[in-house]
């Protein structure tokens, strides 16, 4: 919950407001794409990496760890492991595709972070950020029909990266910091969750340069569309996904826009983009094509998207009782497996879990013969149990060994800790974070763990790591200099290892914090 500021605080509050609506304006194309190209001719060749750029691979990525950490602290920011795998399911084939295309090269497949970070927000948008980063709204997760309409988004952001957009921004601006370029992108990052405020700003000259950001970006969005459409067919998806996903774009453009969808705003439909995307369908039968089609797995997840994006009470109670409607036997199998798994988890969130219950088992019913639907019902199930309070059912609803998936093993271990079995799942979350250092629920998860197992200075020690995942290196800090007082005061001989890892990651983080206290 947000904290109502004091009155004696609203000065202070006011003035953030203001200086980021002031902001906002000026870039808020950067708020999905965060970047600005020179309008070039039809028939220029790209530029190279790192073509013209005063901007290093280290230098941006810095400037997206910066960015990156002031989003991990939004409250809107969610780590949810079901919607995070599949996102991620889609995203590393594009990976792959674009590395043996040569779209990424070594140096930003190494140097850059390609973390994908998943909002709570209803609005339609995804957007690229300096050093790899995404960020991907659940409302844009909610709305798209198929995994190809999903994949042709990541594609095209994927494309921002690699084609260096942003070093050729700063490049374009120099006059302009990287560090004011950070503020900036936040800057309109906030202003648009409050699309109104925003476009009541766009007035005089703020309009002018509004108008001069769209205009850059109209180039870049075709070449993002170029490169993004060339990756789906080799990551294994429908290119007709880009072609379909252009179609609900036009239809929201049709009504206007009612600020549900920022991703117009800042990346500008138009009629040559629209051309360009169906002239590379097989000739002749750009119409033809058929809409790439839904499946179970995915309009679950979209269901979940929905769920979680916290649509309020009233909605949830129409999602709920959807399923009883006159119209529900006649819609397709993933509409009826979407409409039920949303039912379900929407009981299970108002603490009905006598109706979630009903519902799962309908649910199980629809999804039984799909492997990857009975899969996500399944994690249901656990999810369901666990909120209700009985861990046994909830472990029981979990295959047996599968801790190698991340939705399996943190629900397992969020099980084990409430049925009061904590010993039984530190080793599997030792093994999941020497694979995934960087995986600050996990660290978080196995701080709790060790908490309960009676090894207080590891606890600490996860703690720590869990903010240093996150760049938040004065907490990190603090936690390690807690560890190394609370090792003093033990004196006991198991712990001096731990106390040992403690001061020299104190070191390493202590380094780290100095170096981000400079680029203030």
């Amino acid at each position: 919950m947000r904290k109502i500021p004091s009155r004696a605080a609203l000065p202070d509050v006011l003035e953030r407001a203001r200086v980021r609506a002031l902001l906002a304006p000026v870039v808020l194309a950067l708020a999905s794409a965060a970047v600005l190209l020179p309008v070039r001719s039809a028939h220029a060749q790209l530029p190279t990496l790192g073509d013209g750029s005063e901007l290093t691979t280290s230098g941006e990525r810095r400037l997206g760890d910066r960015i990156i950490r002031e989003l991990y602290r939004d409250p809107d920011y969610i780590d949810d492991a079901v919607l995070s795998e599949y996102v991620q399911s889609l995203w590393l084939p594009l990976m792959d595709a674009a590395r043996k295309r040569g779209e990424l090269s070594p140096e930003l497949d190494e140097r850059f972070a390609w973390e994908i970070l998943l909002g709570r927000d209803r609005t339609v948008n995804a957007f690229a950020l300096p050093g790899g980063y995404l960020g991907v709204h659940l409302g844009l997760i909610g709305v798209v029909t198929s995994r190809d309409e999903l994949a042709s988004v990541l594609a095209h952001e994927l494309s921002h990266v690699t084609q260096r957009h942003i070093s050729r921004l700063i490049a374009q601006q120099s006059k302009q910091t990287p560090l004011l370029l950070g503020a900036m992108i936040l800057g309109a990052l906030a202003a648009s969750k409050n699309p109104g405020a925003a476009q009541a700003m766009v007035v005089g000259g703020q309009a002018l340069a509004m108008q001069n950001q769209l205009n850059f970006s109209r180039d870049m969005e075709r070449e993002a569309d170029r490169i993004g459409y060339g990756l789906m067919e080799p990551a294994g998806f429908a290119p007709q996904g880009f072609v379909s996903m252009f179609d609900k774009l036009q239809q929201a453009n049709r009504i206007n826009d009612n600020g549900s969808w920022p991703y117009l705003r800042s990346h500008p439909l138009t009629t040559q983009r629209m051309a360009d995307m169906q002239s590379r369908l097989p000739p002749g039968k750009a119409y033809q094509q058929p809409v790439p089609a839904s499946t179970q797995e995915h309009a679950m997840a979209s269901a979940r998207a929905r769920v979680l994006s916290n649509p309020g009470v009233d909605t949830l109670r129409q999602w709920i009782a959807e399923p009883g409607s006159t119209g529900f036997s006649s819609q397709s199998a993933p509409r009826k497996a979407a409409i039920l798994y949303a039912s379900a988890l929407g009981s299970s969130q108002l603490r009905d879990a006598k109706a979630a219950r009903t519902t799962w088992a309908l649910l199980e019913t629809q999804v039984r013969g799909d492997a990857a639907a009975q899969r996500l019902a399944q994690l249901l199930k656990a999810e369901i149990e666990l909120a209700a309070g009985d861990a046994d059912a909830a472990l029981a609803a979990l295959p047996a060994g599968a801790s190698e998936h991340r939705p399996e093993l943190l629900l397992r271990t969020r099980a084990l800790l409430k049925a009061g079995r904590s010993g039984e799942v530190a080793g599997a979350l030792q093994t999941w974070i020497a694979n995934h250092p960087r995986d600050a629920t996990a660290w978080q998860l196995l701080a709790t763990v060790w908490q309960a197992n009676g090894q207080p200075l590891r606890a600490v020690r996860a703690e720590a790591e869990a903010h240093a995942t996150r760049y938040d290196y004065a907490a990190a800090v603090d936690r390690f200099k807690a560890g190394q007082d609370l090792a003093r005061r033990s004196g006991a001989a198991a712990d001096h290892f731990e106390a040992s890892i403690i001061d020299t990651r104190l070191k390493a983080v202590e380094s780290l914090l100095r170096e981000q206290a400079a680029e203030r």
